[in-house]
Protein backbone atom coordinates (compact mmCIF):
# COMPACT_ATOMS: atom_id res chain seq x y z
CA UNK A 1 0.00 0.00 0.00
CA UNK A 2 1.26 3.21 -0.79
CA UNK A 3 0.24 7.08 -0.50
CA UNK A 4 0.84 9.28 -3.27
CA UNK A 5 -0.57 11.82 -1.75
CA UNK A 6 2.89 13.10 -0.18
CA UNK A 7 5.22 15.14 -1.59
CA UNK A 8 8.15 15.67 0.39
CA UNK A 9 8.15 12.10 1.15
CA UNK A 10 6.79 8.39 0.23
CA UNK A 11 4.96 5.99 2.55
CA UNK A 12 4.52 2.15 1.61
CA UNK A 13 3.32 -0.69 3.86
CA UNK A 14 4.38 -4.08 3.43
CA UNK A 15 4.05 -7.27 5.14
CA UNK A 16 3.81 -5.26 8.72
CA UNK A 17 6.47 -2.94 7.66
CA UNK A 18 5.62 0.64 7.00
CA UNK A 19 8.89 2.17 5.09
CA UNK A 20 9.03 6.26 5.55
CA UNK A 21 11.22 7.93 3.10
CA UNK A 22 12.32 11.51 3.13
CA UNK A 23 13.20 13.41 -0.33
CA UNK A 24 12.26 16.63 -1.12
CA UNK A 25 15.17 16.47 -3.55
CA UNK A 26 18.13 18.25 -1.86
CA UNK A 27 18.91 17.88 2.26
CA UNK A 28 15.57 17.03 3.19
CA UNK A 29 14.94 20.26 5.26
CA UNK A 30 12.56 20.28 7.97
CA UNK A 31 10.67 22.53 7.09
CA UNK A 32 6.65 23.00 8.14
CA UNK A 33 5.63 21.04 5.09
CA UNK A 34 7.95 18.26 5.89
CA UNK A 35 7.42 17.59 9.68
CA UNK A 36 3.32 18.02 8.72
CA UNK A 37 4.06 15.32 6.12
CA UNK A 38 6.40 12.95 8.74
CA UNK A 39 3.53 13.27 10.96
CA UNK A 40 0.55 11.96 8.48
CA UNK A 41 2.61 9.31 7.87
CA UNK A 42 3.38 8.17 10.86
CA UNK A 43 -0.30 8.47 11.79
CA UNK A 44 -0.62 6.22 8.99
CA UNK A 45 1.86 3.67 10.35
CA UNK A 46 0.69 4.17 13.76
CA UNK A 47 -2.80 2.67 11.69
CA UNK A 48 -1.70 0.10 10.02
CA UNK A 49 0.57 -1.39 13.02
CA UNK A 50 3.46 -3.09 13.05
CA UNK A 51 7.01 -1.61 12.54
CA UNK A 52 8.28 1.75 10.76
CA UNK A 53 11.37 2.28 8.83
CA UNK A 54 12.34 5.82 8.47
CA UNK A 55 14.68 6.61 5.81
CA UNK A 56 16.22 9.39 3.52
CA UNK A 57 17.72 9.93 0.14
CA UNK A 58 20.90 8.81 -1.28
CA UNK A 59 23.80 10.69 0.98
CA UNK A 60 21.26 12.42 3.11
CA UNK A 61 18.63 11.40 6.16
CA UNK A 62 17.98 15.34 6.82
CA UNK A 63 20.39 18.51 7.18
CA UNK A 64 18.03 19.85 9.85
CA UNK A 65 15.50 22.66 10.03
CA UNK A 66 14.73 24.70 6.95
CA UNK A 67 17.08 28.09 7.06
CA UNK A 68 15.28 29.41 4.66
CA UNK A 69 12.15 29.96 7.03
CA UNK A 70 14.52 31.86 9.24
CA UNK A 71 15.60 34.13 6.74
CA UNK A 72 12.34 35.08 5.27
CA UNK A 73 11.38 36.49 8.92
CA UNK A 74 7.90 35.09 9.02
CA UNK A 75 8.32 34.89 13.23
CA UNK A 76 4.56 32.74 13.38
CA UNK A 77 6.46 30.37 9.94
CA UNK A 78 9.60 29.66 12.76
CA UNK A 79 7.55 29.26 15.76
CA UNK A 80 5.83 26.66 13.85
CA UNK A 81 8.61 25.05 12.65
CA UNK A 82 11.03 24.77 15.64
CA UNK A 83 7.68 23.79 18.22
CA UNK A 84 6.87 21.29 15.56
CA UNK A 85 10.21 19.81 15.28
CA UNK A 86 10.11 19.82 18.87
CA UNK A 87 7.12 17.80 19.13
CA UNK A 88 8.25 15.55 16.85
CA UNK A 89 11.34 14.58 18.36
CA UNK A 90 8.89 13.75 21.50
CA UNK A 91 6.25 11.97 19.50
CA UNK A 92 9.10 9.52 18.13
CA UNK A 93 10.54 8.71 21.52
CA UNK A 94 6.87 7.68 22.91
CA UNK A 95 5.95 6.20 19.17
CA UNK A 96 3.45 2.89 20.13
CA UNK A 97 5.69 0.94 17.27
CA UNK A 98 9.20 0.02 16.95
CA UNK A 99 10.69 2.25 15.17
CA UNK A 100 14.39 1.95 12.79
CA UNK A 101 16.49 4.64 11.45
CA UNK A 102 17.72 3.48 8.34
CA UNK A 103 20.11 6.43 8.10
CA UNK A 104 21.14 7.20 4.31
CA UNK A 105 23.53 9.78 4.82
CA UNK A 106 24.18 12.55 6.63
CA UNK A 107 21.98 14.04 9.68
CA UNK A 108 22.65 17.19 11.24
CA UNK A 109 20.95 19.33 13.47
CA UNK A 110 17.33 18.51 13.09
CA UNK A 111 18.27 15.53 11.21
CA UNK A 112 20.49 13.97 14.21
CA UNK A 113 17.33 14.76 16.66
CA UNK A 114 15.10 12.25 14.58
CA UNK A 115 17.59 10.23 14.31
CA UNK A 116 18.54 9.64 17.98
CA UNK A 117 14.58 9.61 18.65
CA UNK A 118 14.42 5.90 16.89
CA UNK A 119 14.42 3.13 18.87
CA UNK A 120 17.24 1.37 16.32
CA UNK A 121 19.63 3.18 13.91
CA UNK A 122 21.28 2.12 10.89
CA UNK A 123 24.02 4.01 9.50
CA UNK A 124 26.16 3.77 6.23
CA UNK A 125 29.79 2.99 6.18
CA UNK A 126 31.20 6.05 4.36
CA UNK A 127 31.74 9.95 4.96
CA UNK A 128 28.54 10.98 6.14
CA UNK A 129 28.89 13.16 8.57
CA UNK A 130 26.39 13.59 12.28
CA UNK A 131 26.27 16.71 14.26
CA UNK A 132 23.93 19.31 16.85
CA UNK A 133 25.86 22.18 14.81
CA UNK A 134 23.76 25.04 16.39
CA UNK A 135 26.92 26.15 18.35
CA UNK A 136 28.35 26.79 15.11
CA UNK A 137 25.81 28.95 13.07
CA UNK A 138 25.04 30.96 15.77
CA UNK A 139 21.81 29.32 17.77
CA UNK A 140 21.88 28.47 21.23
CA UNK A 141 21.35 24.27 21.20
CA UNK A 142 17.15 23.82 22.40
CA UNK A 143 16.83 22.49 25.81
CA UNK A 144 14.76 19.31 23.84
CA UNK A 145 17.71 18.78 21.74
CA UNK A 146 20.26 18.51 24.50
CA UNK A 147 17.66 16.20 25.99
CA UNK A 148 17.58 13.86 22.89
CA UNK A 149 21.04 13.80 22.88
CA UNK A 150 21.95 13.18 26.72
CA UNK A 151 19.90 10.44 26.05
CA UNK A 152 21.86 8.21 23.94
CA UNK A 153 25.75 9.88 24.46
CA UNK A 154 27.95 9.06 26.67
CA UNK A 155 28.80 12.86 28.91
CA UNK A 156 32.29 13.47 26.91
CA UNK A 157 30.77 12.68 23.56
CA UNK A 158 27.64 15.17 25.07
CA UNK A 159 30.01 17.95 25.58
CA UNK A 160 31.66 17.70 22.30
CA UNK A 161 27.92 17.47 20.36
CA UNK A 162 26.64 20.12 22.51
CA UNK A 163 28.94 22.65 23.28
CA UNK A 164 31.61 22.82 20.12
CA UNK A 165 29.42 21.64 17.47
CA UNK A 166 31.30 18.39 16.50
CA UNK A 167 30.91 16.35 13.26
CA UNK A 168 31.71 12.71 14.28
CA UNK A 169 32.26 10.67 11.33
CA UNK A 170 30.29 7.58 10.69
CA UNK A 171 32.66 5.36 12.87
CA UNK A 172 32.45 7.77 15.46
CA UNK A 173 28.98 8.38 15.02
CA UNK A 174 28.89 4.44 15.95
CA UNK A 175 31.30 4.69 19.01
CA UNK A 176 29.56 7.51 20.52
CA UNK A 177 25.95 6.25 20.84
CA UNK A 178 24.36 7.58 17.59
CA UNK A 179 24.29 4.67 15.55
CA UNK A 180 23.57 0.63 17.02
CA UNK A 181 25.33 -0.60 13.76
CA UNK A 182 27.00 0.46 10.30
CA UNK A 183 26.42 -0.95 6.56
CA UNK A 184 27.19 -0.40 3.38
CA UNK A 185 25.24 1.65 1.31
CA UNK A 186 23.74 -1.14 -0.76
CA UNK A 187 22.94 -3.38 2.46
CA UNK A 188 20.83 -0.58 4.20
CA UNK A 189 17.23 -1.25 3.52
CA UNK A 190 17.44 -4.88 3.35
CA UNK A 191 19.29 -4.81 7.03
CA UNK A 192 16.52 -2.33 7.75
CA UNK A 193 14.21 -4.48 6.86
CA UNK A 194 15.64 -7.24 8.57
CA UNK A 195 15.81 -6.18 12.33
CA UNK A 196 11.93 -4.57 11.51
CA UNK A 197 11.10 -8.16 10.40
CA UNK A 198 12.86 -9.12 13.87
CA UNK A 199 10.91 -7.03 15.46
CA UNK A 200 7.90 -8.19 13.89
CA UNK A 201 8.27 -11.26 16.10
CA UNK A 202 8.29 -9.28 19.74
CA UNK A 203 4.83 -8.94 21.63
CA UNK A 204 3.65 -5.33 20.56
CA UNK A 205 1.95 -4.82 23.71
CA UNK A 206 5.28 -6.07 25.53
CA UNK A 207 7.12 -3.38 23.53
CA UNK A 208 4.92 -0.42 24.20
CA UNK A 209 4.80 -0.58 27.39
CA UNK A 210 8.65 -1.36 28.18
CA UNK A 211 9.24 1.60 26.45
CA UNK A 212 7.48 3.70 27.97
CA UNK A 213 8.85 2.63 31.29
CA UNK A 214 12.58 2.45 30.01
CA UNK A 215 11.60 6.35 29.27
CA UNK A 216 9.38 7.64 32.08
CA UNK A 217 11.83 9.70 33.56
CA UNK A 218 13.24 10.97 29.64
CA UNK A 219 9.65 11.59 28.15
CA UNK A 220 8.59 13.55 31.31
CA UNK A 221 12.02 15.68 31.27
CA UNK A 222 10.91 16.21 27.43
CA UNK A 223 7.65 17.39 28.22
CA UNK A 224 9.17 20.09 30.44
CA UNK A 225 12.12 20.75 27.86
CA UNK A 226 9.50 21.47 24.99
CA UNK A 227 7.65 23.84 26.80
CA UNK A 228 10.57 25.47 27.92
CA UNK A 229 11.96 25.74 24.36
CA UNK A 230 8.26 26.79 23.38
CA UNK A 231 7.98 29.47 25.57
CA UNK A 232 11.29 31.19 24.65
CA UNK A 233 10.93 30.62 20.76
CA UNK A 234 7.87 31.99 21.21
CA UNK A 235 9.23 35.47 23.05
CA UNK A 236 11.60 35.34 20.32
CA UNK A 237 9.45 34.94 17.51
CA UNK A 238 6.43 37.75 18.70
Amino acid sequence: MSDSSFNLLSYSFSDGISTIALDDGKANVMSNAMINELNQALDQAEANGGVVIITGREKMLSGGFDLGVFKAGDDEATFTMLSGGANLAKRLLSFPLPTICACSGHAIAMGVFILLSCDYRIGVEGDSKFAANEVAIGMTVPHFAIETLRQRLTPQQLNKAVNFAYYFSAKEALQAGFLDELTSADDLMSIATTRAQDALKLDANAHRESKLRMREELLKTMEEAVARDCEGWKAAYS
